[in-house]
């Protein structure tokens, strides 16, 4: 599907360069001189390389249809993912490649992903944007100490390393922003 060069969003999967392209950023730029233009930093699902590219309005791109079917984890086995549609029970393996090491680390059993298929051929995962996890180990909080960026490490019981508030104490369980591996809220 063509779409034109100032239509591109954060999050869509272009064909450009005989390469499929997930969109990280998009910035519209006016200049003084010439015509306004879309400058786009994507991220090659294929190679896992970056480019930043220049689109104009009156530039063509054509833009992949990706079906996102929801799936469920149920285990891992070495370096292989499995999950299964609840639809129709059709089982799917994917590599580790394909998830990605931070997030697979926040896969549990029975999680609802969004798997993005491209021509019968899985070529992303989604998460959850919040998941709960909990806080296995973080440093003492020390008083007094008001700073205005007072955040600790924390390591959660998944093994991600995370800065978390000085209230945060090991044992609590949290919420986790699996897009941005951040800290959001205690529970």
């Amino acid at each position: 599907m063509k779409i034109s060069g100032n239509e591109i969003r954060i999050g869509m999967i272009l064909e450009h360069n005989n390469d499929l392209w997930e969109v990280l950023k998009t910035q519209h730029v006016k200049p003084g001189k010439g015509g306004a233009f879309n400058q786009v930093e994507m991220k090659s699902l294929n190679k896992n390389t970056k480019l930043n590219e220049r689109f104009r309005s009156s530039d063509n791109v054509e833009r992949a249809i990706i079906e996102e079917l929801k799936y469920n984890f149920l285990y891992k086995d070495k370096n292989e993912f499995y999950f299964i549609n609840n639809l129709n029970f059709e089982q799917l393996s994917l590599k580790q490649g394909l998830i990605g090491e931070e997030k697979s680390k926040f896969l549990k059993e029975g999680i609802e992903v969004l798997i993005g298929v491209y021509n019968d051929v899985p070529i992303k995962i989604d998460l959850p944007n919040q998941i709960e996890c909990k806080v296995d180990t973080t440093d003492a909080s020390i008083k007094g100490q008001t700073a205005a960026s007072s955040y600790k490490p924390a390591l959660l019981e998944n093994g991600v390393n995370i800065l978390v508030p000085p209230f945060i104490e090991s044992g609590d369980n949290i919420i986790v922003d699996t897009r941005t591996i951040e800290y959001i809220k205690k529970v």
